[in-house]
């Protein structure tokens, strides 16, 4: 009886929530991103480009990380703010990570005819991505929407429409993947930033980050009840911290290759040199 009572229960829940709309886009727009990947992989091993398969499993872990958080945890996060905020790791920190880490535009640029590939380069050098792509700029993009969906009415519309579920959930995938990407610079970048910068800027998301969760512990987002929201708080917190701290030490890590001489005149590569391996 009680297990027949927990599932009409659970599907009661399913049944109330606004229809999956951000599962079947961004899933489905993941999915085709991961076999759009391969199949560049595939295309610049046919031209004698060897690719790490570490990379591809970067990129297939980080799809799978999107995908969980806006399918069983984006449904399950309509009514239960621990699930959603484990969505919001999953999808706007762990898989944005991932994602960079598999250097796609790495991929693309081997893999795509000559023709397509000096077509995204000249995409990459525009004015629009050199400014969204700057630390600064991608941080406040990052951070500011969070800003804004835990102490505004933004989170309670997010919950009642599935329009508003796709659009925030979309912004905090690719706000944290630009983000990610001006951070570690793992593929070539028309206009690289210097490490102090990327990690002065860092150091101000982390704190922003932290307070965010502290004032989300003493102030539930409307609907929220206060121990759910604690709850959810302290995981954005520490849970938080975890992926911040792999952060840290690949931006460390690639400051000191690219700064450690390797030899007589020389100097270490960097996280972007080994993703092109």
């Amino acid at each position: 009886m009680h297990e027949h009572g927990l599932g009409a229960e659970l599907g009661a829940e399913a049944a109330s929530a606004p229809f999956p709309l951000a599962g079947v886009v961004i899933g489905g727009g993941l999915l085709l991103f991961l076999i759009l990947y391969v199949v560049l992989v595939c295309a610049g091993r046919r031209r004698g480009r060897a690719w790490s398969d570490a990379r591809t499993l970067s990129a297939a872990a980080g799809v799978v990380a999107g995908v969980v958080a806006v399918g069983p945890l984006g449904v399950a996060g309509h009514h239960d703010f621990v699930a959603h905020m484990w969505g919001h790791l999953l999808l706007g920190m762990l898989a944005p990570m991932l994602l960079v880490l598999s250097a796609p535009v790495t991929v693309a640029l081997r893999g795509l005819p000559v023709v397509w590939a000096r077509r995204l380069s000249r995409v990459l050098s525009t004015p629009y991505v050199r400014v969204i792509s700057h630390p600064v700029v991608a941080a406040v993009l990052n951070i500011g929407g969070l800003w804004l969906l835990y102490t505004t009415p933004l989170h309670g519309w997010m919950h009642a429409s599935a329009v508003g579920h796709l659009v925030v959930h979309g912004h905090v995938l690719l706000a944290g993947w630009v983000f990610t990407a001006a951070m570690l610079q793992v593929d070539p970048a028309p206009h690289p930033h210097g490490h102090p910068l990327r990690a002065g800027v860092l150091v101000g998301f982390l704190a922003l980050h932290a307070i965010l969760s502290k004032h989300i512990y003493a102030h539930p987002p409307a609907g929220v009840g206060a121990a759910e929201a604690q709850e959810g708080a302290q995981l954005m917190y520490y849970g938080g911290d975890y992926i911040d701290l792999m952060l840290i030490a690949l931006l460390c890590l690639d400051w000191y290759r690219r700064t450690a001489p390797t030899g007589p005149g020389r100097v270490g590569r960097g996280v972007a040199g080994a993703g092109a391996a």
